[in-house]
């Protein structure tokens, strides 16, 4: 006796229903065909392309951020140098104004010392004057006189004021004062003391006697004004 073949079921509004398995048969696969699954595969490629560009665009926006931190770097750097050039450049000129300073103070007080002990020199070399004008300047002392006078004049010291000098108050001390008619301007006549100087700057004044021209005689009275006196 043949058993009979099951037949489809048909489901309501004309669906087919798959066939109950046979009995004792194999299990029917109601998988998904091979097909439907590689159009899967490639609808999920083509929605992770844009996702895979994403990167790249991040790369470079870091890109663009750093080089833009790096040109401010760069920026601040050069500012950071200009502003230590001008502190050096005026430290520098603070330097230098201060060694011309320190040079020249280094000087008056080298001038000052000397003058102090040129000054301190000159009633000897007024003795040695005086020796020298009676004749009295011989001998050992005379040695000793030249070396005293060689050497003050080593140190810048200057001896000025003779007679005939014309009279500048800035240089001579008037200690008298006459009148000659062989004058037409104030004129030294007698040095009693030389003066001495250290180059512009005076140590002692020359002291002198001066003459003055002779004043002008007034004039002789006319005849006109002997009548109207009378």
């Amino acid at each position: 006796m043949t058993a009979e073949e099951p037949r489809p079921t048909e489901g309501t509004g004309g669906e087919q229903r798959p066939a109950a398995p046979r009995p004792g048969g194999p299990p029917e696969d109601h998988s998904p065909a091979h097909g439907g699954g590689d159009v899967t595969d490639e609808g999920a490629a083509t929605t992770a392309t844009p996702d895979a560009d994403a990167p790249g665009e991040q790369m470079a926006g870091d890109q663009e951020v750093g080089d833009q931190a790096a040109a401010d770097e760069l920026t601040l750097a050069r500012t950071e140098l200009a502003e230590r050039t001008l502190d050096l450049q005026r430290l520098q000129a603070e330097f230098l104004n201060y060694k011309r300073r320190v040079d020249r103070d280094r000087e008056l007080v080298k001038q000052n010392a000397v003058f102090a002990v040129l000054g301190g020199l000159l009633p000897v070399l007024d003795d040695i004057d005086r020796a020298r004008e009676h004749g009295e300047l011989e001998g050992g002392f005379k040695a000793v006189a030249d070396s005293l006078e060689r050497t003050v004049s080593g140190l810048g010291l200057t001896k000025f004021g003779a007679q005939g000098d014309e009279f500048d108050p800035t240089l001579h001390e008037a200690l008298m004062h006459g009148h000659s008619p062989e004058v037409t301007t104030t004129t030294v006549d007698v040095v009693a003391h030389a003066g001495y100087r250290i180059g512009d700057r005076v140590v002692r004044a020359a002291k002198v006697t001066v003459l003055d021209p002779e004043p002008e005689q007034q004039a002789a009275p006319s005849p006109a004004d002997d009548a109207e006196r009378a």
